[in-house]
């Protein structure tokens, strides 16, 4: 699994951040950003979960 996030689109909520830390995190410009482009299984899904919750939706999972 891979992961992207559009970050032109995200609005800083840090949702995905607390929700999977280990992939996600707040960058010094206020939005979120991938620290972990490829996904180990065993965070898949709270990627997933992450994406999902997303109220703006700029994350992708392929």
């Amino acid at each position: 699994m891979n992961v992207s996030i559009d970050e032109s689109g995200c609005i800083g909520c840090g949702l995905c951040t607390q929700v999977c830390p280990e992939v996600f995190e707040m960058g010094d410009s206020g939005v979120a950003e991938v620290i972990m482009e490829e996904v180990p299984e065993n965070l898949e899904d709270s990627v997933q979960e992450a994406a999902d919750s997303c109220p703006v939706e700029v994350i992708t999972v392929e």
